[in-house]
């Protein structure tokens, strides 16, 4: 019986041995990836910062429709009516309904493309 704990014992230290050299070369492996492709990322995202803001900025307000899009212009919005509740509802329910009738246009397309895909999945 004490063999047989002192076995378990045994195998339980070597695995906990392995685990402790695969893990400090894990970590010896991210190390040298993070510092060695690190440091070109950096700068590169340093000098396309703008143009990928100015780029999602165009993706986001692509459509026509008026109500603010993005957290900022959000906040903005309702900083302007902090002190007029009945206003802040009117341009709630504006926008509500800008947003239902945007999704109202796009979904009748995307029922139509999911129905004939289910259709052609099922011949």
């Amino acid at each position: 019986m004490v063999s047989l704990f002192t076995k378990a014992i045994n195998s339980i230290k070597s695995i906990f041995r392995d685990l402790e050299i695969k893990r400090f070369f894990a970590v010896v492996l991210v190390g040298f990836l993070v510092l060695t492709t690190g440091l070109n990322s950096s700068i590169e995202s340093g000098r396309n910062a703008d143009a990928v803001s100015r780029r999602l900025d165009k993706v986001v307000h692509q459509d026509d429709a008026d109500r603010p899009k993005t957290t900022g212009e959000w906040n903005r919005e309702a900083r302007q009516t902090e002190d007029a509740p009945i206003e802040r509802a009117k341009r709630i329910a504006k926008e509500s309904g800008e947003a239902i009738k945007q999704w109202g246009s796009v979904y009748p397309d995307t029922a139509k493309r999911s129905a004939d895909e289910l259709q052609d999945n099922n011949r």
